[in-house]
């Protein structure tokens, strides 16, 4: 029982000494709602080119590096976030502008091919929102739009997912963009681990002249 207490009390030390060093929590990008959507365009744009595309077309390949970099941007933001916040903004719109030109190839599809882009008001986009709404939506949650033997609802389907993935990705960059204004990056998170650790010693040296001051 003992040994247990001690490698517990050894877990709970080490994990106060992570906590409190000066490179804040990162990583978890597999929380993010934008990488959980990202991830389901990525998917449904490989379905999709592979099914209405030919493969030796360049639009293939590029329609495909750009959901991958859609994703994969958010991913490396997320892992760079704890030394480089400046790092996380640039990739999170690389992701931003890569999703962007992905959903202009969807869009030129559909134009090309007669095919009318979905408004707001259109009774497929009221449905789509209400399975973005769905709790743990992942690809399954699309599978009857995205792979439907209609290439306009795939394509507008699409569509709606990167339209919401942008939106998400654009709250992010604003959220990043307040809290880097208020602390800053690693730099300055260096520099208060620093002066917390010189103001630690300072009271320590002090505490023991006060001891021996009174002997």
């Amino acid at each position: 029982m003992a040994d247990r207490k001690d490698m517990r009390d050894g877990k709970d030390r080490k994990d106060e000494s992570t906590q409190a060093g000066f490179i804040p929590k990162h990583g978890g990008y597999q929380n993010l709602l934008s990488y959980q959507k990202s991830q389901i365009v990525f998917d449904a744009t490989v379905y999709f080119c592979k099914r209405f595309l030919d493969v030796r077309d360049r639009t293939y390949d590029q329609m495909v590096q750009a959901a991958r970099s859609g994703k994969q941007n958010i991913v490396e933001g997320s892992q760079a976030s704890g030394t480089s916040k400046e790092t996380e903004i640039k990739l999170t719109n690389v992701a931003r502008a890569s999703l962007e030109e992905l959903l202009e190839d969807y869009r030129d599809f559909l134009r090309t091919n007669g095919y009318e882009e979905w408004d707001l008001n259109h009774r497929y986009t009221q449905r789509l929102r209400e399975l973005n709404r769905t709790p743990g939506a992942n690809y399954e949650t699309f599978r009857k739009a995205i792979e439907n033997e209609d290439p306009a609802i795939c394509a507008n389907a699409i569509i709606g997912l990167i339209k919401l993935t942008t939106f998400l990705l654009d709250r992010q960059l604003q959220a990043l963009e307040q809290a880097f204004l208020k602390d800053g990056g690693l730099r300055e998170a260096m520099t208060r681990a620093r002066l917390a650790e010189r103001r630690k010693e300072t009271e320590g040296t002090r505490v023991l002249k006060d001891v021996k001051d009174q002997r």
